[in-house]
């Protein structure tokens, strides 16, 4: 019964990590349809938001100004390229394919620049990246969120396990080397009874306490009430999936944000918040136990948190704000 289970979740339930070869599929059907037809297309698109109620015009806009933060007219660089001279092997394919999708709605005279891969420094002049510092808008205004790499990054299915069903104790995996927030976890936590953690870089310095260990799937992460979401270079990417699920996420405050909006988080509504240096991490963990209502109630708001980015008719009309607005700041449009 358990084989039947796990195999229905993890197939036709979406309990697993999207598919790289079926997002490939798609950019390429994408790049069939003619550019004109697109461009034709966007005014009609934009047109949607005046037919939103009021309450929902508020949300999308108001999410639209998070991401580009741009409030005066700015200059791109010289020799900033046109959407025109967008090429499949100057990026990643995810980042191509990620960009190519609003890009394609716009003429191609226009410029703009793409900063791809973890972004996790301030940005000289206006430019669309996966992920900023969390800070004020008026110190991180160049950096203009758009929804990049989300083949890896969002992942939203349904849950099999309800959190009181779940094992009262935490698992994390993911590489250490090199991200100081996770090696100081794990200096702290490794062996202990508590924690079910490995460190998945290649050249590990825990290799040898480790027994060989194939990828542990999303499935067997979700048997357990508590997961770590730690940032490495940028974000915790597994935040956004944990949130949607009936486990509760724990990490310090972000300090990094992406189109999920992690500096909008509340500590402690939406995620368990601990201390840096991880000193409070095993005293939170038994107050959730001993306060279960408190903890579905986190599950609860996480899920409400994520039903924001789940409309696709939605991010489709926040995705052409953004780049609209982006184009009229930068003085295009």
């Amino acid at each position: 019964m358990e084989a039947l289970h796990r195999l229905y979740y993890t197939t036709v339930g979406g309990v697993h990590k999207n598919s790289h070869t079926l997002f490939l599929l798609r950019g390429f059907a994408m790049r069939a349809v003619p550019r004109w037809w697109t461009e034709w297309r966007r005014e009609a698109l934009l047109r949607q938001f005046d037919h939103l109620p009021q309450e929902e015009q508020a949300e999308v806009q108001q999410r639209v100004d998070y991401y580009c933060r741009l409030s005066a007219p700015a200059a791109l660089p010289a020799d900033a390229p046109t959407l025109g001279e967008q090429r499949y092997h100057d990026c990643a394919s995810a980042y191509f394919f990620d960009t190519y999708e609003w890009n394609r709605y716009f003429p191609r005279h226009l410029r703009w620049w793409l900063v791809p891969g973890d972004v996790n420094h301030l940005l000289p002049h206006p430019s669309i990246t996966k992920s900023r510092p969390i800070a004020a808008p008026e110190v991180n205004c160049n950096s203009v969120l758009m929804k990049l790499n989300k083949v890896r990054h969002y992942i939203f299915f349904r849950d099999p396990f309800a959190t009181a069903e779940k094992e009262n104790r935490i698992i994390f995996r993911g590489a250490v080397h090199g991200k100081p927030l996770r090696a100081t976890f794990f200096e702290k936590f490794f062996g202990h009874p508590m924690f079910d953690i490995l460190d998945t870089s290649t050249n590990s310095v825990y290799a040898e306490h480790m027994q060989l260990h194939g990828e542990t799937s999303l499935y067997d992460h979700l048997r357990f009430k508590y997961i770590m979401c730690l940032e490495g270079n940028d974000v915790a990417s597994n935040l956004k999936w944990v949130m949607h699920s009936n486990s509760l996420a724990v990490c310090p405050r972000p300090t990094m944000e992406t189109w999920f909006m992690e500096g909008t988080l509340i500590p402690n509504y939406h995620y368990i918040e601990v201390r840096p240096d991880f000193s409070d991490l095993l005293e939170r963990i038994d107050y959730y136990n001993e306060h279960p209502a408190e903890a579905e109630a986190i599950v609860r708001h996480a899920h409400d948190y994520c039903h924001q980015f789940q409309s696709r008719r939605r991010e489709r009309l926040v995705s052409l704000m953004v780049m609209e607005k982006y184009f009229r700041m930068t003085k295009q449009k």
